[in-house]
């Protein structure tokens, strides 16, 4: 699952970007695997003391350029974060140069014409096919894309209708209103409290955050200087896990965790997992030759204290291949190859 970075020119978008990716990664191109914030592996943690600890990671990308503000982002980035699955746009609401809800409109807009030329441009071309012969157009695809054509020319994003961007007919547009998007309200370090961004909505989180500020946080390595860096601000956390954990949400994703000796690891799976599917991102082979899974939910596995407890309990169950992964699940699973 790979996450696009973008926004108007000045936006600091690329001070987000060497947040997320740390400046030496930011320096070495503009593609970062970035680490999930994943605090329930403390407690196993404890317990294993691992040789190894893994979280899951996102991909980020920081697309180049971006148009001046009131000009449109461009064609060039439009096409650059079609192929992506999930947007972060930068808004620039600390130069007090332009207005952000402004900003924040201009984007919005631009995915929905950018779609809407795509919806039309199709539907030309099955109109060319269905005069020639009626049996070349699909009668599914014509009848999501009037659908998809109604929403935007009522000016509203298509992600607004889930049902309708999961239809088989509408996945090869990569239509950019129907991507999850994470709006980083970029401010002053001084209003990250104050200032009010918009309501999230489905498909469109929002939130403050100083991208300058968390530039210079990530580039503290120890955690005792960052902790007192961001007291002397007035602050208790560094934003950038919220954007990292509102961007795991936004894809659509959860994690189930596996623990040892040898390891302690949470793993990204889609929401709706089942127990062979979750399997299956730890090796095809486990999906394949998947028999059962031992599961113990994650506040079970806090209220027992260590995995022996919990199976005294009860609290450890033995889950088959209907079972649908919880977010948090501790699982161990028994496959034959």
């Amino acid at each position: 699952m790979k996450t696009a970075i973008f926004g108007f020119s000045g936006s600091g978008k690329t001070d987000m970007f060497a947040a997320l990716a740390g400046e030496k990664a930011a320096g070495a191109g503009n593609r970062a695997m970035v680490k999930v914030p994943e605090p329930r592996l403390d407690p196993l943690i404890k317990l294993f003391t691992p040789k190894k600890i893994t979280l899951s990671e996102i991909e980020y990308l920081d697309v180049p350029g971006g148009g001046g503000k009131g000009h449109g982002l461009g064609e060039r980035v439009l096409n650059d974060i079609r192929p992506y699955d999930c947007l972060l746009c930068v808004l620039d609401a600390f130069t007090g140069l332009s207005d952000p809800r402004q900003q924040f409109g201009a984007v919005e807009a631009d995915l929905l014409v950018s779609d809407l030329a795509v919806v039309e441009k199709r539907q030309e071309r099955m109109a060319l096919d269905k005069r020639k012969n009626a049996s070349l157009v699909d009668a599914k695809e014509e009848e999501c894309l009037a659908k998809a054509r109604a929403l935007l020319e009522d000016e509203k994003p298509l992600r607004l209708d889930p049902a309708l961007c999961a239809e088989p007919a509408m996945r090869g547009f990569r239509f950019l209103s129907a991507k999850p998007i994470l709006y980083a309200w970029n401010v002053a370090e001084t209003a990250m409290d104050s200032f009010e961004v918009p309501a999230d909505a489905p498909g469109q989180m929002h939130m403050s955050v100083s991208a300058r500020l968390e530039r210079e946080l990530a580039a503290i390595i120890d955690p005792e200087e960052r902790a007192m860096f961001l007291t002397d601000l007035g602050l208790t956390e560094s934003a950038l896990d919220k954007v990292i954990s509102r961007t795991y949400k936004l894809l659509g994703l959860m994690s189930f965790l596996t623990a040892g000796d040898k390891e302690v690891r949470s793993w990204p799976v889609r929401v709706g997992a089942t127990a062979p599917e979750a399997a299956g991102v730890i090796h095809t082979d486990f999906q394949k030759g998947f028999i059962r899974a031992e599961v113990i939910g994650y506040q079970d596995f806090l209220r027992a204290g260590d995995f022996k407890k919990a199976k005294e309990l009860g609290l450890a169950r033995l889950e088959g291949k209907e079972y649908v992964v919880q977010d948090g699940d501790i699982i161990e699973f028994r496959f034959n190859v």
